[in-house]
């Protein structure tokens, strides 16, 4: 599965409404960005973004 795939499903993920582009929304220091840059694995801050988790604990 592509890196793009993953952003598309992350819970950090949106669309920039200016340029249209898959931003990465994470809160990240210095340290944490140069990393996330930096690394060629997958990402370490991707958490999956179920629209429905909150209904299912109302239930």
């Amino acid at each position: 599965m592509s890196t793009d795939a993953l952003c598309e499903s992350c819970e950090f993920a949106r669309i920039d409404e200016e340029t249209g582009d898959l931003i990465c929304d994470a809160l990240l220091d210095e340290d944490e960005m140069v990393e996330f840059y930096r690394s060629s694995g997958g990402c370490r801050y991707y958490r999956f973004y179920d629209e429905y988790k909150m209904v299912r604990k109302q239930n």
